[in-house]
């Protein structure tokens, strides 16, 4: 596993180990993985969910609750559902959406894949998905799981984080980029 210097990132690893080793043993890796993109959906799609896990404010009685009944009405049962509620106890909501990348990151090296984050201007579409699989496969020299996220604000392109590496083809940054040269120019 890689070592990290935040402590966040370390809690988040330490999890989501724990997670995957359980998931092996009940050979429900696919179902877990699968109920935490459920969840990070919901996450992503709501501002208060947000708050509840990132906000110091609520208890961890409050917080245990509040993530009884998402997981409850989400129908996140299982490990996943168990684990959330866990974490929520622990009061290490904040760390979630780490532990969610850390999981499928320990999934995919399991299964002998790489894994890449994408960030996108526009939504993928599935012939776009499996070309850029295909791309990042002869850069990796092995499969690759992808994470898609949308992303306006990136105008168009993409950005790539695999490993240790970032390729960065957005539009954004390319703007950006000329507007330092032109600055330095006049």
């Amino acid at each position: 596993m890689a070592q990290s210097s935040s402590p966040i990132s370390a809690v988040a690893e330490r999890y989501a180990g724990s997670l995957f080793e359980l998931a092996l043993q009940a050979n429900s890796v696919a179902q877990v993985e699968a109920d935490l993109t459920s969840f990070e959906a919901l996450l992503e799609g709501s501002a208060d969910l947000s708050r509840l896990i990132n906000s110091p404010v609520f208890s961890s009685e409050d917080q245990a609750k509040a993530i009884a009944a998402i997981v409850a009405k989400a129908k996140l049962g299982g490990l996943a559902g168990n684990f959330l509620r866990v974490v929520a106890k622990n009061r290490r909501l904040f760390a979630v959406p780490g532990m969610i990348k850390a999981f499928r990151r320990i999934a995919a090296e399991h299964r002998g894949e790489a894994s890449a984050e994408v960030t996108s201007a526009h939504a993928l579409t599935a012939a776009q998905e499996t070309e850029l699989k295909a791309a990042l496969k002869g850069v990796a020299g092995k499969d690759v799981a992808i994470t898609v996220t949308v992303d306006p604000s990136l105008l168009g392109g993409l950005v790539v984080k695999m490993g240790s590496r970032q390729i960065d083809t957005s539009l954004k940054t390319k703007l950006n980029s000329l507007k330092l040269a032109l600055k330095e120019v006049g």
